[in-house]
Parts: structure tokens; sequence; C-alpha cells
């Protein structure tokens, strides 16, 4: 006892149990983060392979193949362009510098970014639960399986944000000169798209009804985000509190951010852009505590 107050410990005097010193436990949680990051990395050549598999078979047998990579949003897109903007008379702001008015063109600046996020985390909450005979036998980093989908959707939609960037070029919009920090923004919605995957992929292995919730949540999300109308259609419409939330939502952050450089063809502006990068590590972070602390008994849930 005496060795152990002389370390730092504490003794509860009301129930005689020995403390361990605060500085212990946080050392203990380091180490902890850095174990998981170093597993991961070994598990590089899975991580690969998960994703090549991925790659492989996602329009394997299909006539069109990778075309639908393109053909779904494209749909998507005319589908909204006719019912909000031939029906319901939506228009779009006029692009500055590039001087573009062209409703589809703002809406495809909008719907390919969300439409990353809603497959990388549909994907990555499926990670586990459709590999689950991987995980009851073989032990390695299953954060392999949910990265692996989230570098599989990424080389998918790279392919949707250069055919984009060819239209607009051609369009007139100067975003050549942004394009670097346009990957950075993408790779910035990556790794946040990645935190939210690994929390849901976790989380479904013990509630499987999160899937069909996920579902509604992203609807919900989608229309609350100013992707197929702008955000001062909601200017005073609603209260103070809730009309500061939806303007902060970082997804909203990140397509007026791209929507700055691809649609309007200008500088990011470089406070939100130093928001959605903050943002995105913390989720990052945020969701692998939370898969590291849920995956310990994932395998038996499995």
């Amino acid at each position: 006892m005496a060795d152990a107050l002389a370390s730092g410990a504490s003794v509860r005097k009301d129930v005689g149990v020995q403390v361990p010193p605060r500085p212990q436990r946080e050392i203990g949680k380091v180490f902890n983060v850095v174990h998981a990051f170093t597993e991961l990395i070994e598990s590089r050549n899975l991580l690969w392979n998960l994703t090549l598999r991925e790659l492989r078979s996602k329009y394997r047998r299909s006539f069109l193949g990778w075309a639908w990579s393109l053909l779904n949003p494209l749909s998507n897109i005319l589908i909204y362009s006719f019912v909000f903007g031939v029906v319901f008379g939506a228009t779009a702001p006029i692009g500055e510098p590039s001087g573009l008015n062209v409703y589809a063109l703002y809406l495809m600046c909008g719907i390919l970014p969300w439409g990353f996020f809603a497959l990388v985390t549909n994907l990555g909450m499926n990670a586990l639960l459709s590999n689950a005979s991987l995980v009851r036998k073989v032990s390695f980093a299953r954060e392999t399986l949910v990265i692996s989908q989230v570098i599989f959707s990424f080389v998918q939609w790279s392919i949707e944000m250069l055919l984009l960037a060819a239209i607009l070029i051609v369009a007139g919009s100067p975003i050549i000169p942004w394009l670097p920090v346009v990957i950075l923004v993408m790779l910035s919605l990556a790794i946040y798209g990645a935190g939210f995957a690994m929390a849901l992929a976790a989380a479904a292995v013990f509630f499987r009804d999160l899937r069909y919730l996920w579902t509604i949540l992203l609807q919900v999300m989608f229309f609350a985000t100013p992707i197929i109308y702008t955000p001062d259609r909601l200017e005073g419409k609603l209260p103070g509190f809730i009309e500061f939330i939806l303007k902060w939502n970082p997804m909203a952050v990140f397509i007026q951010t791209f929507r700055h450089m691809l649609y309007g063809g200008g500088s990011p502006h470089w406070g939100e852009l130093l928001y959605v990068v903050v943002v995105s590590v913390a989720v990052f972070f945020a969701g692998w505590a939370v898969f590291s602390r849920l995956s310990r008994r994932v395998a038996e849930e499995l």
C-alpha cells in the first residue's frame, strides 16, 4: 500500500479501493491509440486486397460496368433539376467570378459530395456485418474492413468529380488554380465520412435497426443541407439557434466550399476550409475511438 501511494495512486477510504493514478490512465489511452494505428499499418496488405476486391466486384457482369458510377448521380441530377428547377422554378445563383447560371451544374457540385458521404456511411456501416465469418475466425485490424470501403467509394467519387471538373472547365469556370485545394477538401470529406462509417459499423453490430434508422436520418440531413436550394432560402424563416446549426453543419460547409471553388471558380473561404479540416480530423478520431471501444465484443455478437 505504501508503495502504491508513493507512485501517485490514491485510496478510497469509504470502500478501501485503490484508484490508479490519472497519468497512468492517460498513458494507457495514448498507448492504445498508437497500438491500433500500428496494427492498421501492419494490415496494409489486407487493406489493399480488400479494396481491390471491392473495385473488381462492384459492377462485375454488368453490361455498362463502371459507367453506372456516372449514370446514377446523373440520373439524380436530372430528376432534381426537373422537379425543383422546372416544376418549382428553383434557380442557381450567378457564380463569382465564373458567371455561370446553370442550375444543373450548381446541383452537381452539391449532390456529388453528398452522394459520396451517403455511400461511405452506408457501405462502412455494413462492413463488419457483411464480413462476419472473417471477423469471427481471423485476428486482424478490423478497421481495414471499413477503410477499404472508404477508399473504394473515394475512387468512384473521384471519377465523378473529374467528369464534373471537365464540364465546368468547358462551361467557362476558372477552376484550374483551385484543383489542388479541391483535392484537399475531398480528402477531408473522406476522413470525415470514415469517422462516421467506423462508429456506425461498430454500433450496427449491437443495434441492427441502425441500418434502417440511418436511412431516415440521411433523408433528413439531405433536405436540411443546402443542396437543392441556396442557403439564403432559410434566412429569417427559422429560430436563430436552428439556423446557426444548419449553417455550420459540416456537410453544408463542405458543399459550400466545393461550390465556391468549382461552380464559382473563386478562392475558398479560408476560415471555412480550416473549419472542415479540423472537424474532419476530430470526427475521424471520435469515430475511431467508438469503433475501438465496441470492437472488443464484435466477434462475440457476430
